[in-house]
């Protein structure tokens, strides 16, 4: 298996790994960075428990390679608290029961975070939108979509 350098900005810091090839980027932030908060679930771009946010933009790094990421900006979950605080939306999650097993939720919260910079009100029908491509077994998304919404002031 041939390696190269990567050059990557993961969570505000530079870095330079050898990393496969073909190495995906779900695979570089758990087991070489050691950010463990990127979930994988089905392994094939369905389920969206892997998002992270690649220049604000949210992927799927289960199905996004590692080098195709070279001088890019990426986010995981463990990017958004500060100094061991929840974010706002992580916060509003907690507060508005949008969990039940976990799983599903830092994918969740990183699509919603990257709805969030673009939008800073969305309506229901946006949320929804934004997070079309994430799954969650546990629950019929109602509490998920008030977390959004409380994050972002609306009424919940």
């Amino acid at each position: 298996m041939r390696k190269r350098l990567l050059r990557l900005n993961v969570n505000g810091r530079e870095r330079e790994d050898a990393a496969a090839e073909n190495a995906l980027l779900l695979d570089y932030l758990r087991d070489t960075v050691g950010l463990t908060g990127t979930k994988q679930g089905c392994d094939g771009g369905e389920c969206g428990a892997c998002t992270v946010l690649i220049d604000d933009q949210p992927r799927l790094a289960c199905i996004t390679l590692a080098a195709s990421c070279e001088g890019r900006r990426i986010e995981t979950i463990e990017a958004l608290s500060s100094d061991g605080h929840m974010s706002r939306l992580q916060q509003a999650f907690h507060e508005k029961l949008g969990t039940q097993c976990g799983f599903c939720t830092p994918g969740m919260i990183m699509a919603a975070e990257a709805l969030l910079r673009r939008k800073a009100n969305p309506s229901v029908d946006e949320i929804r939108e934004a997070l079309s491509g994430n799954l969650c077994r546990c629950t019929g998304y109602v509490k998920i979509i008030e977390s959004v919404q409380a994050a972002a002031g609306g009424r919940a």
